[in-house]
């Protein structure tokens, strides 16, 4: 494809990455419009929790949505390359296979006993990341007798990451479609064995589990990619998933004998307060001062416990107040409030 047709269609990805769109449709789409220039046969995005980096919800298509729990124990039980968390902390946020390998494929156990029974052969990971936080995964493979991924290539998709990763992020902010479901009573318990197979379902899980974004996973026996990530995460960890209803939830998971439990409820304010100051683009100083600012610390008090002057703390209001589009100290917490309620 001739320069000008890529940079045309470059340009195009990071139009529809400022569109607004909610973070499903922004990753299918600009997933369909990148293999337009990175050709792929097959593809895996997914949202992730910017501060424990587990899956929020995730789409993939044939043949790797079968191999779900596969990749899962992988990414987050095992050790081998370009594994999404250390992308998302490395220099470079995009890698591929066979330059991890130094072509040699079979060093990767993800490759030899899951990708290379699939058929498929190179792949290329890029965590998408904006405001040294991560949002989403994203991941493109290629068959295993197709050419693996060039350096042109993967620079391309290293063009995207940042207007990608920013309309994740705004994203998570955007108000979702009027709903009138209602939240169900209680706390919702699902039991899993080692291998993340439900073993059982307390019929509130079964209510919660239809917010999720992925919840129509269920009508094909399938968990939401989140439960089934916090289960293949670290134990005890907590994720927090915004639902299609816009209420924020929370999963707690622990280990109960050979089970793994996941307890679903609604996120507490303490939970969330990281990943919507982090969503409105704040930086960590910022993050520091609103998040103290929201449980109504004086300007004396941000002096001192921050050990910042009074000017400073006034330099990252001003800064924050212009990234939540308010002018007070009493409309920051009302908007923040907002976002922590949601629905209902």
């Amino acid at each position: 494809m001739a320069g000008a047709a890529v940079e045309r269609r470059l340009a195009d990805i990071e139009r529809r990455c400022r569109g607004g769109l909610d973070a499903a449709t922004l990753g299918t789409e600009i997933v369909g419009r990148l293999r337009r220039v990175v050709p792929a046969e097959a593809a895996f995005s997914a949202t992730v929790d910017p501060v424990t980096l587990l899956f929020t919800s995730a789409t993939a298509e044939d043949p790797l949505g079968p191999a779900t729990a596969l990749f899962l124990d992988n990414e987050f039980g095992r050790a081998d390359v370009n594994k999404f968390a250390g992308l998302a902390r490395a220099a470079d946020p995009v890698g591929s296979l066979d330059r991890a390998t130094g072509g040699d494929r079979t060093d990767s156990a993800r490759h030899r006993e899951i990708m290379a029974p699939l058929g498929l052969g190179d792949e290329l990971r890029a965590a998408l990341v904006t405001g040294h936080r991560c949002w989403g995964v994203l991941c493109l493979h290629r068959e295993a007798a197709s050419p693996g991924f060039t350096d042109a290539e993967i620079a391309l998709v290293r063009r995207v990451v940042p207007a990608l990763a920013a309309g994740l992020r705004t994203a998570v902010t955007a108000a979702p479609p009027p709903t009138a479901a209602a939240a169900p009573d209680g706390v919702g318990l699902i039991l899993l064995d080692s291998a993340l197979r439900t073993v059982s379902m307390s019929p509130e899980a079964e209510q919660w589990l239809t917010d999720f974004p992925d919840g129509d996973r269920q009508g094909g026996g399938l968990l939401p990619v989140s439960v089934l990530a916090a289960a293949a995460g670290p134990v005890p960890s907590t994720v927090r998933v915004r639902g299609r209803s816009g209420r924020w939830l929370a999963l707690h998971t622990s280990r109960l004998g050979p089970q793994i439990g996941v307890v679903v409820e609604p996120a507490r304010p303490a939970e969330l307060g990281a990943v919507l100051l982090s969503a409105h683009g704040l930086t960590d100083a910022q993050t520091r001062v609103a998040a103290l600012v929201i449980r109504g610390r004086s300007t004396r008090q941000l002096v001192d416990e921050l050990h910042i002057s009074a000017n400073t703390v006034q330099e990252h209001l001003t800064a924050v107040f212009d990234k939540f589009g308010v002018r007070s100290r009493r409309e920051l917490v009302a908007v923040v409030l907002a976002d922590l309620s949601g629905p209902g």
